[in-house]
């Protein structure tokens, strides 16, 4: 498992929550600074690309296991 500075578990949360919560959380940290996003929102992998692109934030890695949505965002 990658590092990371903080993790957000949004799991069972639906469309636009994820989303919400995750700019929330990133708006908090440092340049630099590493969000684990845990969510189970399929909408999610669109939308935190979307975001991130416009944002300039940068997914350092994603994947999809049991259901569940893993992102690792730097913060631009």
């Amino acid at each position: 498992m990658l590092e990371y500075d903080q993790l957000l578990d949004v799991s069972g949360l639906a469309c636009p929550m994820p989303l919400l919560k995750m700019k929330q959380s990133i708006n908090t940290m440092s340049v630099g600074g590493v969000l684990y996003v845990i969510t189970t929102d399929k909408a999610s992998v669109r939308d935190f690309a979307v975001f991130l692109k416009q944002a300039g934030h940068v997914l350092v890695e994603q994947h999809e296991s049991d259901k569940q949505y893993h992102f690792w965002i730097k913060k631009g």
